[in-house]
C-alpha cells in the first residue's frame, strides 16, 4: 500500500507541474538548481509563488511546496546517482506516466546544462561535512589473536566512538590500538585540547 500512496503522491505533484508552461517550469527549476550549485542560500518559495501569479497559474501553498520539494529531491538524487539528462528523464517516466513531453524536455535541457555543477557542489559539501563526536568508550583487554600485535597476551585498548553524521544519523566506529598507539592517541588529544583552549 505505501508504494501505491507514493505513486499517487508523485502523480499529484506531476499534475501540478503539468499546469506550468515550459518557461515557468524552467524558471522554477533554475531557482532550485542555483541553490543546489551553491549560488543562492536557499529556494525562495515566495518569489516562485509571485512568478506563478504573474503567469496566471493558480497554485495553493501546499502544492507549491510539494513542487519545490519534488524538484529538489529529483535534482539531488540525480546528482548523487550521477545521472545524465537521458537517465533523469527515463527515471521520471518510470515514476509517473503523466509527464508531458515539453516538461521532460525542459528538465532534460536544464539538467544537461547544470548537472555537472550540482554534482561538483555535492562533492564539495560531502568533503567539508564532518561528523560530531558525541560519546567515546574504551576498555583495556588482552590480545588472544591480532593482526597488529606481535605476540599474544599483549595488552590492547578497544575504542568505541559514537558520531552524529551531518545527516543526523548516529553511527558507531570501533577500533583497537596497541598500548603505544593509545599513548600517542592520548598525547594528540591533549595537544588538541590545549590548542582549542587558546581559540
Amino acid at each position: 500500500m505505501p508504494a501505491l500512496e507514493e505513486s499517487q503522491g508523485v502523480n499529484k505533484v506531476v499534475d501540478s507541474i503539468c499546469k506550468l508552461s515550459p518557461d515557468l517550469l524552467a524558471e522554477t527549476c533554475r531557482h532550485i538548481l542555483f541553490y543546489l550549485q551553491g549560488q543562492t542560500k536557499g529556494v525562495d518559495s515566495a518569489e516562485i509563488s509571485d512568478a506563478f501569479q504573474r503567469a496566471g497559474v493558480r497554485c495553493d501553498h501546499e502544492a507549491l511546496q510539494n513542487i519545490i520539494r519534488f524538484l529538489l529531491l529529483t535534482f539531488r538524487s540525480a546528482g548523487k546517482s550521477n545521472l545524465s539528462g537521458d537517465d533523469l528523464v527515463k527515471r521520471l517516466e518510470e515514476g509517473s506516466s503523466k509527464w508531458p513531453k515539453a516538461s521532460l524536455q525542459v528538465l532534460h535541457r536544464l539538467w544537461s546544462e547544470h548537472g555537472a555543477s550540482v554534482r561538483a557542489q555535492q562533492e564539495v559539501e560531502s568533503a567539508l561535512s564532518i561528523g560530531q563526536l558525541v560519546d567515546m568508550q574504551w576498555k583495556l583487554g588482552m590480545a588472544v589473536s591480532s593482526d597488529t600485535c606481535r605476540s599474544l597476551n599483549s595488552p590492547y585498548v578497544s575504542l568505541l566512538l559514537k558520531i552524529v553524521e551531518p545527516s543526523g544519523q548516529i553511527c558507531q566506529k570501533s577500533f583497537e590500538m596497541t598500548i603505544p598507539q593509545f599513548q600517542n592517541f592520548h598525547k594528540q588529544f591533549k595537544e588538541m585540547a590545549a590548542v582549542m583552549e587558546t581559540v
